[in-house]
């Protein structure tokens, strides 16, 4: 890579300029249309264990920028798209904004390697996107665009950071018509996948997502009766609960070693 994520962004933000009017209420666009490139790239470099091909993806990244750039000329809610069109626009921008972004770190070993050059924000509050002329970070995305909206704490396991013990990537778009099924096989698969999660034995290993999250996954009754919606044994009501440390090494199919990450 030869231009910082730095560069990439004011390319980005002089180009939405000069960009096509946004898709409004009188111009509709379909969803899964507007998807087709991040979800042709998610089939061709994603692993059906949610893993990355991130040198794969370097062939790509004009195709990736093309799609996120597109976003300028969309409004989701005056779309007339169905609430469920809008939550799943939100959460395929966000983690084709996320992979973007590693992207222009790529070698690297480990989300936490990312340091953006010049900048006070860190990378989850760094400017990342716009669409319909409003630039967003990626934790303007999470807070105001999904958890604030759909109070969904699904969510969760369908947001990605690039790290091993986040949620793995989904190899498709999320569409509309298929989300609910979507974050339920996302949910169960997150909380069943024993490198995350720990729910057999007298003292479950939770993963951090759930420490993280707390407020929104309630008291530890209400966490637990979540838990055991999705558990294939119930979680005890009187089980010590632990919290699995967070390893953000990098979600690449072909991790790297600490010498072969060669850091921007």
């Amino acid at each position: 890579m030869t231009r910082t994520l730095a560069s990439r962004v004011i390319v980005l933000l002089l180009f939405l300029a000069v960009a096509l009017p946004r898709v409004g209420a009188s111009q509709t666009i379909s969803s899964a249309r507007l998807h087709a490139p991040w979800d042709e790239l998610l089939h061709q470099y994603v692993t059906p264990e949610g893993l990355v091909n991130y040198q794969g993806l370097l062939d790509e990244e004009d195709k990736l920028l093309d799609y996120l750039l597109a976003q300028r000329k969309v409004s989701p809610e005056a779309a007339g798209w169905s609430a469920a069109e809008q939550e799943a626009y939100w959460i395929n921008i966000y983690n084709a904004a996320t992979v973007y972004m590693v992207l222009q770190y790529y070698p690297l070993s480990n989300v936490n390697d990312i340091r953006l050059k010049g900048k006070v924000h860190s990378l989850w509050e760094a400017p990342s996107v716009q669409v319909g002329g409003q630039e967003y970070s990626l934790n303007q995305i999470e807070r105001e665009k999904l958890t604030a909206r759909f109070q969904d704490p699904r969510l969760h396991f369908a947001l990605v950071q690039g790290a091993m013990s986040g949620p793995q990537l989904l190899p498709e778009a999320y569409e509309g018509a298929q989300l609910a099924q979507q974050l339920e096989r996302q949910t169960r698969r997150f909380l069943n996948d024993p490198a995350r999660n720990v729910l057999a034995g007298a003292q479950p290993q939770l993963s951090s997502l759930f420490n993280f999250y707390a407020a929104e996954f309630g008291s530890r009754t209400q966490l637990l009766e979540f838990v055991n919606r999705y558990a294939p044994m119930p979680v005890a009501a009187t089980a010590p609960i632990e919290f699995l440390p967070f390893s953000w090494a990098l979600n690449d199919r072909q991790p790297l070693s600490a010498t072969q990450a060669l850091h921007k």
